[in-house]
């Protein structure tokens, strides 16, 4: 089942696919986007090969990676959403966000998220999600704190520190 496509007051989310290659490729060679999430690529052609196959990957039923435009201009790529089993604890489900830089500070996160957790909630019938958000990343963190997660201390994402944030469906 591929997850299905949103729409925002801002913004159109459709299911990432592998045509978002290059404009994912793209955003993370940009060191400030990459900063809080291990940087940018050292080996850019391992990387690619790593993130086409992300791509092609099919995550189980209603999971995925959203990709995010601006309706002012579909076709400009602004980042992705992805909502899928926690890498760590597969009993988890996590929430994340990644924007190009020239998208930031517009609420678009917060935006494309919040349809996100909506989704996991009403139709994958999840009871709980997490967001795993490096100690430093204070940004992702107030998107975090703006759609109702509420801390729930430290935690290990891939074996480094992070802060864990935890939404309940209401």
């Amino acid at each position: 089942m591929t997850p299905p496509a949103y729409e925002t007051a801002r913004l159109l989310l459709r299911p990432r696919t592998p045509a978002d290659l290059d404009a994912c490729l793209a955003m993370d060679t940009d060191p400030d986007v990459m900063r809080h999430v291990g940087g940018v690529p050292a080996h850019p052609g391992a990387y690619r090969q790593e993130l086409a196959a992300r791509l092609a990957h099919t995550p189980p039923a209603g999971f995925g990676y959203w990709s995010v435009f601006v309706k002012p201009a579909p076709g400009r790529f602004i980042g992705w959403v992805v909502l899928v089993p926690h890498g760590d604890d597969p009993d988890l489900v996590e929430i994340g966000w990644r924007l190009r830089r020239d998208a930031w500070g517009n609420g678009y996160a917060t935006e494309a998220a919040a349809v996100i957790v909506r989704h996991g909630f009403t139709s994958l019938g999840l009871t709980r999600i997490v967001a795993d958000v490096h100690p430093d990343n204070a940004a992702s963190a107030r998107v975090a704190a703006r759609l109702g997660f509420r801390s729930a201390g430290p935690a290990l994402y891939g074996g480094e520190p992070c802060r864990r944030f935890v939404l309940d469906r209401g």
